[in-house]
């Protein structure tokens, strides 16, 4: 083969690869998108069950009706606990709220200044949340589990705090691509106590009964790997994300894009498990 055909032939080679990377990135994206709107929309119906069975109970003085979830929730005479307990809940509602309008791209396009501040409250509220998480399961134990149950749960707070520090920090510097990842970071790690919800339903729901963990004393292997996997499993899916986003390899793409399919699915049927059991009941 001569110079020239050898130069036309890796040409077209790589005109093809290209051709194949661009057909590839739009189904990757695809993927995100079907994956956030699923746990967007899961999250809402989470924040709709906190408002209205923590909020009513609330609204009612019937505060006992908190223990009716909570191994340990409200506790007669413990002002300052009290206290934390309902901070956590208000600012982790304010963040699957604010969490989820920080991820709409219009809203970012049309209305920055709302972006911006909203952006401002979601820190604040996963600053807050994490903190009064932390106080909470080593004080009063509303979850119940053991040892390491509770420090996975302050693991994942101390993510929260240090990923909250960097996205405020690469957004004041206006790099906001570098800010849009440790957001991204952020916003799974802060969801750490929905996915675990939602992960044990799918493991139920797929099991037909509690497998791994004694339900009565909400202990055992399976809750200890969920206890860490609940956000360090999305980081690593996210890591892996952005990775396949920036490959020139449309066969990565496509994986990571069929993960992300299989994900969601096991998402949603973790989601609808929730609801049906979890949530509505106290509806």
């Amino acid at each position: 083969m001569s110079a020239p055909a050898t130069v036309v032939a890796v040409s077209d080679l790589s005109t093809d690869g290209s051709r194949r990377t661009l057909r590839a990135a739009p189904i990757l994206r695809f993927a995100a998108r079907a994956w956030l709107v699923v746990a967007v929309l899961g999250q809402l119906l989470f924040a709709f069950y906190v408002a209205d069975f923590y909020g009513r109970a609330a609204m009612r003085g019937q505060w006992q009706q908190w223990n009716d979830v909570l191994t340990a929730g409200y506790i007669h005479g413990d002002t300052l606990g009290n206290s934390v307990l309902a901070a956590h809940l208000l600012c982790a509602l304010a963040v699957m709220l604010s969490g989820a309008a920080q991820l709409v791209p219009l809203i970012r396009r049309r209305w920055p200044r709302f972006h911006r501040w909203n952006g401002r409250a979601f820190l604040l509220s996963a600053v807050i949340a994490s903190l009064g998480g932390v106080y909470m399961i080593w004080t009063r134990h509303v979850t119940g589990g053991d040892l390491l149950g509770r420090l996975s749960m302050s693991l994942n707070a101390v993510l929260i705090l240090g990923f909250t520090g960097l996205a405020f920090h690469h957004a004041r510097a206006r790099r906001f691509d570098v800010h849009r990842r440790w957001a991204l970071r952020l916003f799974l790690a802060v969801s750490g106590v929905w996915f675990f919800r939602v992960g044990l339903m799918f493991w139920l729901t797929v099991n037909q009964g509690p497998v791994g963990f004694d339900p009565k004393t909400f202990t055992g292997p399976f809750l200890s790997f969920l206890g860490f996997a609940e956000y360090l499993l999305p980081l690593a899916v996210l890591q892996l994300y952005f990775i396949a986003e920036k490959s020139k390899s449309a066969y990565g793409q496509l994986a990571m894009a069929g993960g992300l399919a299989l994900l969601t699915l096991m998402m949603a049927v973790g989601i609808t498990a929730a609801f049906a059991f979890l949530w509505l009941p106290h509806l």
